[in-house]
This record gives structure tokens, C-alpha cells and sequence, in this order.
């Protein structure tokens, strides 16, 4: 069988990847006194005086709800609230085996930003954290802006943030291998999107010199006709007003990351990079360039999203270490300071193993989670 086959008989061997299990026995009269009625009563009084305390006195401490309406999802696309669920269990299934924190999949059947703004803050009482998934661009950047004024937990959309991080991380070890200071560096990222702004604006935080971005139009500019979003961008981007397509902006380019299409980057395109370039083709499953192309014409180190091929750039490394150090010092927000820091701890787990096929960790490096939790926990105090 091929690998969806497998899925499809895993799915129905095991009805679904998550399951809610009791902390306590309850297995007499005392037991169900103290965990349910009468005794229940005494922590609910403590939270209504202290409401505080619900992060000591209930699992909220290490609670996230992951949220979708299943818009954007993977690389699926719009297919519905009810579809989006096997990818949200497989999301809270990772927060539980790699960081410990217990998540619950929800998933909202509407496409309307007002509505799934009021459910998620209508519901936030019971979580730690909220971690919204696959939600399509821009409202995904509506929807995390009002929620993060209206909570008082930590929310962070992962296909933005995480993967952002994860890039950061991968970045800082290339530029490190390639012997090029990130203040020198020009970086082209194809993909105007939620996960492209959202890298963007960590690589400008890292201190990269010039960061030119390009959507579907082309290169982004000041000035140009632009959405709201782009427009935003393009006031910190592209310092040399650089006009033109993808193949202008990579000319002599030391960097490129790609959150977009499959293959829209030629063996020429990568010719006519810096030396020593960096590739990060993120495209899945087909990348905008294949790593074996890419070395051909020059790439110094090639990265991609897919486990077959040597440095994925992967999610599973960020998100639950950012929200097991956000949890652990009630964070009411994760900052640009706490992702920062959250791909600097990433970047520096990689350790003496760094290598041009090895600069990230492994994906089932459990040590990884504890030391991005560690990092964002102190940026967060």
C-alpha cells in the first residue's frame, strides 16, 4: 500500500488520534466526593474570588486549543471544518508527544472573521493557549491581531509564526556555515502570504541587510499598488525599490525561501545567485526547486519541507517548545522577543552536529522541545 492507503487504514484502525484520559482514580465515594460534588465546589468558589487560580486549581496550565475552519489546509486547500479534523488531531496529537502539552482539535464551521473571533474568545476560559491552524490569508492575520488584543493567554498562528521560527533557526546555521553575516545578506522570499510576512518579519528582526519579497505579481515595492498587507511590508522591505519577477530579484541574491508554488525556480535563477547560496525550496509536496537541481547549479545548502531530503524545515520544531515555555510562565502573549529567541535556542540545539546536510535538528529529537522552552520562557519573564 502506498502512504495514503496506510493513513486511511490507520485512521479507521485507530477512530481517531487523541482521547481525553482522567488524571484521577475515582474509585469510591471519597474519591468522587473530593473530584466531583460535593467537594468540586470548594475550587470553583476559590476561582470565582481569584480567577487566577484556574491555571492551579484545573488543566488550563497546559491546555491549547487548536483552532481551524479548515480554509487553508496543508496543501489541500479550503475543504470545510469537518475535513480539516484528522490534520488538528494529528496537531494535538504532536503538542502531547513532543512537549507534553495536552491540546483539543476545534474546528469552526464558518468563514466569517467576526464569528470565529467571538467563538474563540467565548471559549478561551478553558485554555492556556490558543493555536490557530490553516486558516486562509489575510483574514488569518484579522483574526490573530483581534484575538491577541482580546485574550489574555498566548495566541499564536502556527503556519505564520512556527513556521517562521523553523526558517530562522535554519537560517542562522547556514549563513553561520557559508561564512556570511546575516547584516550582508540579501534574501529573497517567493510567497507573499501568512507564512511568508510572517518570515519576513522575524529575518528582519535577526538583522538580514535586504529582504526582498515576491508574490504572484511580482517583487514587492513601495509605492506600487499594493494591499494593506503587502503595503505594510514594503516600507521595510526591498531597500533598493528593486522592480521586476522572481528571476530579477535572486540575481546575485545570497538567499532564497520559498512558501509558495512547485517548481518556480530554474537551475539558472540558482546560477545567478551569491556564492555559497542558500536554498530553501518549502513548496510541498513538490518543491519550487528539486535539492538535486539546486546542488547542480551552485547551492551551497538546499533545504526543503519534506522528511526525504536532507535540513526539512519543519513546524513540530517550534510550536510545541514555544507554547511549553509560554505555558510554564503564563505568558499572556508570545512576542517577537520569545520567537526570536525561540530560533536561536533551535538554531543552537543542532550543537557540534552542524553540518551543510545537517542544520537542523532531527524532527524526533525530544531534547529539542525542552530547550525552545527553556529560551522562550526566559524571553517571556
Amino acid at each position: 500500500m502506498n502512504i495514503n492507503e496506510i493513513a486511511i487504514e490507520k485512521h479507521k484502525e485507530y477512530n481517531g488520534k487523541i482521547e481525553v484520559i482522567s488524571r484521577v482514580k475515582i474509585n469510591n465515594r471519597d474519591d468522587l466526593s473530593w473530584a466531583y460534588t460535593p467537594g468540586v465546589a470548594a475550587p470553583c468558589l476559590e476561582i470565582e474570588k481569584d480567577e487566577s487560580l484556574a491555571f492551579d486549581l484545573t488543566r488550563k496550565n497546559n491546555l491549547v486549543a487548536v483552532i481551524t475552519d479548515g480554509s487553508a489546509v496543508l496543501g489541500l486547500g479550503d475543504i470545510g471544518a469537518s475535513a480539516a479534523m484528522p490534520v488538528m488531531e494529528g496537531k494535538c496529537a504532536l503538542f502531547k508527544e513532543f512537549a507534553d502539552v495536552d491540546a483539543f482539535p476545534i474546528c469552526i464551521d464558518s468563514r466569517d472573521t467576526d464569528e470565529i473571533v467571538r467563538t474563540v474568545e467565548l471559549i478561551a476560559k478553558s485554555f492556556g493557549g490558543i493555536n490557530l491552524e490553516d486558516i486562509s490569508a489575510p483574514r488569518c492575520f484579522e483574526i490573530e491581531k483581534r484575538l491577541k488584543e482580546k485574550l489574555s493567554i498566548p495566541v499564536f498562528h502556527d503556519d505564520q509564526h512556527g513556521t517562521a521560527i523553523v526558517v530562522g533557526a535554519a537560517l542562522f546555521n547556514a549563513a553561520r556555515l557559508a561564512e556570511k553575516k546575516l547584516e550582508d545578506m540579501t534574501v529573497v522570499i517567493n510567497g507573499a502570504g501568512a507564512a511568508g510576512i510572517a518570515v519576513g518579519k522575524l529575518l528582519l528582526n535577526m538583522g538580514i541587510g535586504n529582504l526582498i519579497m515576491v508574490d504572484i505579481k511580482g517583487i514587492i515595492c513601495e509605492g506600487d499598488e499594493l494591499s494593506p498587507v503587502h503595503e505594510e511590508m514594503s516600507k521595510i522591505t526591498n531597500k533598493n525599490h528593486l522592480h521586476g519577477k522572481l528571476v530579477d530579484a535572486l540575481k546575485n541574491a545570497d538567499a532564497f525561501i520559498g512558501v509558495s508554488k512547485p517548481n518556480l525556480v530554474t537551475a539558472e535563477m540558482v546560477k545567478s545567485m551569491s556564492e555559497k547560496s542558500i536554498v530553501f525550496a518549502m513548496a510541498n509536496p513538490t518543491p519550487e526547486i528539486m535539492p538535486d537541481i539546486a546542488k547542480e547549479a551552485g547551492a551551497f545548502i538546499v533545504g526543503t519541507g519534506r522528511s526525504d531530503f536532507p535540513n526539512q524545515i519543519n513546524n513540530v520544531l517550534a510550536f510545541p517548545g514555544v507554547f511549553k515555555g509560554a505555558l510554564s510562565v503564563r505568558a499572556k502573549d508570545i512576542t517577537e522577543k520569545m520567537k526570536l529567541a525561540a530560533a536561536k535556542a533551535l538554531a543552537e540545539s543542532v550543537g557540534d552536529k552542524l553540518n551543510i546536510n545537517f542544520i537542523l535538528p532531527d524532527a524526533f529529537d525530544r531534547s529539542v522541545a525542552t530547550q525552545v522552552a527553556k529560551a522562550v520562557a526566559l524571553a517571556a519573564e
